[in-house]
């Protein structure tokens, strides 16, 4: 669980510094993805928060653009899982491989390790690949 810190600095100067900010940020989103602000007010609420987002809708209406949009807007990286019947755990979580020349183990991240990842079509994947990307958003 994340354990959030508040700063010792006086809420009532930054406050309205904080809403122009995400303002800024919400258009700066909008700007990609138009005719949605509800979805793009919703996505930034809860990055704020640090939850998880789950977006339900048919195919072709920005879901992925929204994701890539809002990481670029913030300036993170971002990174897309297609969840397939033969995906492995390692392929969301990583692994480590063994380096010949070094002869030691070297730990390559999957794309779990970014700051926004996008799942698509988690349904389609195995129980065990399902959950290393739940144990992963613990």
């Amino acid at each position: 669980m994340r354990r959030l810190h508040t700063a010792e600095i006086d809420r009532l100067q930054t406050a309205p510094v904080a809403l122009e900010k995400i303002r800024l940020l919400q258009a700066a989103v909008e700007a990609v993805i138009k005719g949605k602000p509800e979805a793009v007010r919703l996505a930034i609420v809860t990055m704020i928060a640090g939850g998880h987002l789950l977006i339900e809708d048919v195919p072709g209406v920005g879901k992925t653009t929204l994701a890539h949009s809002l990481a670029r807007a913030i300036d993170c990286t971002f990174q897309r899982i297609q969840f397939t019947s033969d995906l492995l755990p390692s392929d969301v979580i990583g692994l480590s491989i063994f380096n010949q020349k070094t002869g030691a183990f070297e730990w390559k991240p999957g794309p779990v390790f970014a700051n926004v990842v996008l799942a698509d079509e988690i349904n389609r994947t195995t129980p065990k690949t399902q959950s290393g990307l739940l144990e992963a958003m613990a």
